[in-house]
C-alpha cells in the first residue's frame, strides 16, 4: 500500500549554515478513471482515498447522480487505477471515450445542466464558523507533516463529520462527494469547510451536491461569489484570527 508522503534528501539553511536533511514531502501520481471499461480521466492526486474521488468526480460531472447508480468499483492502488461499474444502461453503452487530462488545480467540465438553487434554512453561529476552522487547521495531520496539501471536510451544524486532504483542493471536494453519495448521505443539511482559494470550479461542485454553506480559510474569485450568490449558497470566507468575511447569503449567519 503506497503512503500519501515520500521522504527525500534536501539542503537546508538555517540562517548561518547549510546541511543535509531528510524531508516528508507528499506524493503526487496520476490516478486513471474507468467507467464501465472506458477511460473517462486522468487525475493528478496524492493516491488515498480513490473510491471517493472517482465517484465524487463522476457526480460532479453529472455522469452518477445516487447511490444507486453505482453497481461496484474497484481500486488498483498498484496500477493508480479506479474502475467504476454503474447500474445505468445508457452509462453502459459502448463509445467513444473522453479524455479528461487532469492537474491538482481546475479540470474537467461539469454536467452543463443548471441546478436548482439552494433553499436550505440552516445557520451556523459567527462563533461556531470559526472554531470549525481552527479545527480543521488544527486535524490535517498530512498537512502538518507536508506543508503541501489542501485539506476540506464535511460537517454539519454541531460538528465535523469527516475530513480529506490532498494536493489539489477540487480533489478534497470529490472525495466529500464521493463520500456522501457512497453513504447514502444527505446534503441538503451540511457544511463544507476548506482551507484553498474558493473559485468557480469549487462553487460549481458544492452547489452540485446541494450544500448551503462555505466555510474557507482563503478567499473567492469575483466569478465563484456570482455563482453562488446565483446558487442560494452562502459563503464565509478568509477566516483567520477569529474574524471573517461574508461573500454571499448572509442570512445563514448568526450573530
Amino acid at each position: 500500500m503506497k503512503t500519501p508522503t515520500e521522504k527525500i534528501d534536501i539542503g537546508f539553511y538555517n540562517g548561518e549554515k547549510a546541511s543535509r536533511i531528510s524531508e516528508q514531502v507528499v506524493r503526487e501520481e496520476p490516478v486513471e478513471i474507468f467507467l464501465n471499461n472506458r477511460k473517462i480521466a486522468t487525475i493528478a492526486c496524492t493516491g488515498i482515498h480513490l473510491g471517493e474521488l472517482a465517484a465524487g468526480f463522476l457526480r460532479s460531472t453529472g455522469v452518477i447522480r445516487v447511490q444507486e447508480d453505482v453497481e461496484k468499483i474497484t481500486t488498483s492502488v498498484e496500477k493508480s487505477r479506479v474502475d467504476v461499474f454503474t447500474k445505468n444502461e445508457v452509462l453502459s453503452k459502448p463509445g467513444p471515450p473522453e479524455i479528461f487530462i487532469m492537474s491538482s488545480g481546475a479540470r474537467g467540465k461539469g454536467s452543463g445542466k443548471a441546478q436548482d438553487t439552494i433553499t436550505s434554512d440552516i445557520s451556523i453561529s459567527a462563533k461556531k464558523a470559526v472554531e470549525f476552522m481552527e479545527e480543521l487547521l488544527s486535524s490535517s495531520q498530512l498537512h502538518k507533516m507536508t506543508h503541501g496539501t489542501h485539506c476540506s471536510a464535511l460537517a454539519d451544524t454541531e460538528k465535523i463529520i469527516i475530513l480529506r486532504d490532498d494536493i489539489g483542493r477540487h480533489n478534497t471536494i470529490d472525495m466529500l462527494g464521493g463520500y456522501t453519495l457512497l453513504n447514502d448521505i444527505e446534503c441538503s443539511d451540511k457544511i463544507i469547510v476548506k482551507t484553498g482559494r474558493v473559485s468557480s470550479e469549487i462553487a460549481e461542485k458544492v452547489w452540485t451536491l446541494g450544500i448551503p454553506i462555505i466555510i474557507s480559510h482563503s478567499v473567492p474569485t469575483s466569478e465563484a461569489v456570482s455563482i453562488l450568490r446565483d446558487a442560494g449558497i452562502t459563503l464565509i470566507g478568509h477566516v483567520r484570527g477569529g474574524t471573517f468575511k461574508i461573500y454571499s447569503n448572509e442570512r445563514r449567519v448568526r450573530f
